[in-house]
């Protein structure tokens, strides 16, 4: 028989609340089974817990919830490897891109902060200096 999980199941193993569950589930990133009156009830497969999982990743990695179902999906279809890493390496070195710009943008912030510290640090030793000077 096949393992399968509920939704507190996943929820906990993955520190996840049950709402972001059923949003994932939304987003067409997982796909369980309706078992129960109405179909109320969600029974995960070992290939959800597996999407899950990688969603998770994709978002640590910074990936937007779309980018991750793109690459998600192309792994869990039959198509060629080849297309699916280029597809890969494609959304990755997007990502990076927007990743080295936001470095560089905080990089230039970082940089500015430094000179207004020093541009306060200079003005507080005249005022000092001054304040000995009147003493």
């Amino acid at each position: 028989m096949a393992v399968t999980y509920t939704i507190g199941d996943l929820a906990r193993e993955f520190d996840l609340t049950t709402r972001a569950m059923r949003f994932y589930e939304d987003m067409g990133l997982l796909q369980p089974e309706r078992t129960g009156q109405g179909g109320r009830s969600r029974v995960y497969s070992a290939r959800d817990r597996t999407r899950l999982k990688l969603t998770l990743r994709a978002k640590r990695l910074g990936l937007s919830l779309t980018q991750a179902k793109e690459i998600i999906d192309l792994y869990d279809s039959p198509r060629d490897t080849g297309a699916q890493l280029r597809k890969f390496m494609e959304v990755l070195a997007q990502h990076r891109q927007q990743l080295e710009a936001q470095m560089k943008d905080l990089q230039a912030n970082l940089d500015e902060v430094r000179e207004h510290e020093q541009e306060a640090q200079m003005l507080l030793a005249r005022l000092a200096e001054k304040h000995s000077e009147n003493a």
